[in-house]
């Protein structure tokens, strides 16, 4: 599930992320796979990736050790994606891992 191959650096990289998690049933990246800007409340980059996941149901599980040293907005959003279906953050990843083989998401 985790990928090199796979980044987020700006919305037009959003389209082949979803791509990827939905072919492997789920995707998990860590705090290196994104750009500054998405740990940028301001830039909408992270708005944008959790909306789409969101929207079609693919699962991403972000890894990220300290969310408070984003800013504090940063962290309010790891908390409040906590128990999200579809985009969660973890503070390492084997809990990541867990989640993704566990949860699925059930198509309608």
């Amino acid at each position: 599930m985790p990928s090199s191959l796979v980044a987020i650096h700006s919305p037009a990289d959003i389209a082949s992320a979803l791509s990827a998690s939905v072919e492997r049933g789920g995707l998990l990246l860590d705090e290196t796979h994104f750009s500054a800007e998405f740990f940028d409340l301001s830039s909408g980059l992270a708005r944008q990736v959790l909306q789409k996941f969101t929207n079609f149901r693919a699962r991403l599980a972000i890894v990220v050790v300290d969310p408070a040293a984003y800013g504090g907005g940063f962290g309010e959003l790891v908390h409040e994606q906590r128990n999200h279906p579809a985009v969660r953050f973890f503070s390492s990843e084997q809990p990541a891992r867990r989640w993704l083989a566990y949860n699925q998401i059930v198509k309608c």
